[in-house]
């Protein structure tokens, strides 16, 4: 339950329990090894082999079937024991944020803050309901002084005013992250956004573009017969600011949109949000510095590709 930030209000109430309930599609992955409980002591040994036997199965049969866990629309964030599993919605929004972060000249540990908030808040998902009139992907109230509701749907005002928040926050940037996440959202419970903490720091570092083509995702619908380019650019827009782009066609090709980028950080943040947003705009296709993405391997992740091999451009078809 959110309200103002300082000078709008402070409201009082309890945590949504609803929203705490893991929906489908929330993010999973290995960024946290969980300890387990030692055997009891009265565990024969023969019982002691059986379980880790059966341990032992079970690893090589999830590494086995994550192909098969790929199978459908889902978004992957990391590699090796920090990979992250996102549903298509939660990469788009994950995407969006990390946008508007560079929009308005924000640090990355600004975004790790409001990734820990989102994740808290709506599992980072465009919620249209919530505690009382709580909106959107954080949860904010109209009635406090966040913004008209249609507003607060769209990802991008939302991300906009929580920066704005953050921004007014002293110090937030030396702040633990639950700390200066709960100084914005005004909670009930700001212990609770430490959970998310280090799923935060990852998917920071992957979507604002630190770490090179970490962010992918794949589709079980057809693949789309024409980008809609024009609406793409136009949202890229909304998110990141203006820059510089234009559609560009080569005989015998399908018309493409190049976007210029001012540093290969920006330009991977590009990158993935235009991915990320494939399936929404028709998008099959997307290169940027010697990488390339195509939704119909989406899974496969990203290919070196000797063709697109310039730091300041993304071209997306």
């Amino acid at each position: 339950m959110l309200v103002a930030p300082e000078g709008h209000g402070r409201q009082s109430g309890h945590a949504r329990d609803s929203l705490d309930v893991p929906r489908d599609g929330l993010l999973t992955g290995t960024v946290c090894d969980v300890p387990t409980k030692a055997l009891r002591r009265g565990l024969t040994p023969v019982i002691i082999v059986v379980v880790i036997a059966l341990a032992v199965a079970g690893y090589f049969v999830f590494k086995q079937a994550k192909p098969l866990l790929l199978s459908g629309s889902g978004c992957q964030a990391g590699t090796g024991h920090k990979t992250v599993l996102l549903d298509p919605e939660q990469a788009s929004i994950a995407a969006t944020i990390a946008g508007v972060a560079h929009q308005r000249e924000m640090p990355r540990r600004a975004v790790v803050v409001a990734f820990a908030a989102a994740l808290q808040e709506s599992k980072m998902h465009n919620l249209s309901y919530g505690d009382r009139d709580s909106v959107g992907v954080f949860q904010q109230r109209p009635s406090e002084g966040w913004g008209p509701a249609s507003r607060l749907k769209d990802p991008v005002y939302a991300s906009g005013r929580f920066f704005e928040a953050l921004a007014g926050v002293p110090d937030y940037i030396h702040k633990p992250v639950y700390r200066a996440a709960q100084a914005v959202q005004h909670s009930a419970d700001g212990s609770a956004y430490v959970r998310y903490q280090p799923e935060a720091i990852t998917l920071a570092a992957d979507f604002t573009g630190r770490r090179a083509h970490a962010v992918w995702c794949w589709s079980a619908a057809a693949d789309p017969t024409r980008a809609n380019l024009t609406a793409a650019r136009r949202e890229l827009a909304h998110a990141f600011g203006p820059m510089g782009s234009h559609r560009a066609a080569t005989p015998g090709d399908d018309p493409s949109m190049l976007v210029r980028v001012p540093r290969p950080a920006v330009g991977w943040a590009v990158a993935t949000w235009l991915v990320t947003h494939a399936g929404l705009y028709g998008i099959h296709d997307v290169r940027y510095a010697g990488f390339h993405w195509r939704l119909s391997s989406g899974s496969s992740g990203w290919r070196p590709d000797k063709g697109q091999t310039r730091p300041d451009v993304v071209r997306a078809s």
